[in-house]
């Protein structure tokens, strides 16, 4: 029983302390960022599979009007058009012209958006500016098939793709070189990683130019050859030195595919465990009633549900963890035998108990 119920869980363990990463891999510089885009469009070209609702009727309607066509929204019938969210990511320093790729996705009930055309959308960011146009189109990698009330699908049918269907027409407003000081933001806050990166740039110039600001952040003060045009190549040196990340002690469980991440630092400091499950059984049975000879008029046959409760306590049997490293901890799991119930129990016991010397994460 002890080894099915082993065979539930994925032990992944990760070990960090003995590599060194490059500073480019562990944050970015400020300003280095995506930004996002989002607008409200219309696909059109739907074979029957658009929307039943007046969202994109009007929507046609009004575009129409802009075009010089007035048309009422009451003489659109067709459902092969649909109301869709258009949303881009915007690389760091975009330029006019550039294309990305446009995700579609449907807001109203429509069936599928193969064979549509998305018509010309206008992406804003969060400021309210228009910093590019989508159009193209639509591309879902899979199909919507069937007949008689049944039907068959691949993939989702309602968002798809627009390959480099968003063209860039408006640059946001940043400029690099401008700066004789940038930050470097980490993507995993922490004191200790924070102050080796300042440490590790000034050792590499020889002189203090960097300091850590707070666990998130590094100010890198330009030497004055690299201002200006030349602040991608100092960038571009900083990047690439490497630096031991020092992560947090964290457990990270996943109950619907078993799986259990423990990082290298996770330690254990001793602790028994007694760990039973409860089995409540409830059983349900049907007699049936018939009435006696000669009963009276009006008697009849009935079905009675007989029930049968039964509940039983599996053994737990007391188990002494001692203080562990990484492996010993996954050794004692296995031996418990314990299913990935049982286990976010155990740990949640032993993180409440102050025995894990981690930060326990339930996704």
């Amino acid at each position: 029983m002890k080894k099915a119920m082993v065979a539930f869980f994925t032990f992944i363990l990760i070990s960090t302390n003995l590599f060194a990463e490059r500073i480019k891999d562990i944050g970015n510089f400020e300003g280095v960022r995506e930004n996002q885009l989002v607008g409200y469009g219309i696909v059109v070209g739907l074979s029957g599979t658009g929307d039943k609702g007046l969202a994109p009727v009007l929507s046609i309607a009004n575009m129409l009007q802009r075009m010089g066509i007035t048309i009422r929204p009451a003489d659109i019938k067709s459902k092969n058009s649909a109301a869709v969210l258009v949303t881009v990511n915007l690389p760091p320093f975009p330029k006019n012209g550039m294309k990305l790729d446009a995700l579609v996705s449907t807001i109203g009930d429509a069936k599928s958006l193969k064979g549509g055309t998305l018509v010309l959308t206008p992406l804003k960011g969060g400021d309210g500016k228009v910093y590019a146009v989508a159009q193209g189109p639509i591309s879902i990698g899979g199909f919507l098939g069937g007949g008689g009330g049944n039907s068959v699908a691949k993939n989702h049918q309602t968002a798809g793709i627009v390959p480099e269907g968003a063209i860039i027409e408006k640059e946001p407003d940043f400029h690099l070189s401008d700066n004789n000081e940038i930050r470097f933001f980490l993507k995993n806050p922490d004191f200790t990683t924070a102050n080796e990166i300042a440490n590790k740039i000034n050792d590499f110039y020889k002189k203090e130019i960097a300091v850590a600001k707070d666990p998130s952040s590094v100010k890198i003060n330009i030497p004055e050859e690299f201002r200006g045009d030349n602040l991608p190549k100092f960038l571009s040196i900083v990047e690439k030195i490497d630096v031991v990340v020092d992560n947090s002690a964290k457990v990270i469980v996943n109950e619907k595919t078993g799986t259990v991440v423990i990082g290298e630092n996770v330690k254990l400091s001793p602790a028994a465990i007694a760990h039973g499950n409860l089995i409540v059984t409830i059983k349900t049975d049907y007699e049936v009633s018939q009435p006696l000879p000669f009963a009276p008029k009006g008697a009849e046959t009935v079905v009675v549900p007989k029930k049968e409760v039964n509940v039983e306590e599996q053994k737990g049997y007391l188990t002494e963890i001692k203080g562990a490293s990484l492996g010993e901890i996954v050794r004692a799991l296995n031996n418990l035998g314990v299913s990935p119930t049982d286990l976010i129990a155990i740990l949640q016991a032993l993180k409440a108990a102050g025995s894990l010397k981690a930060t326990l994460e339930i996704i």
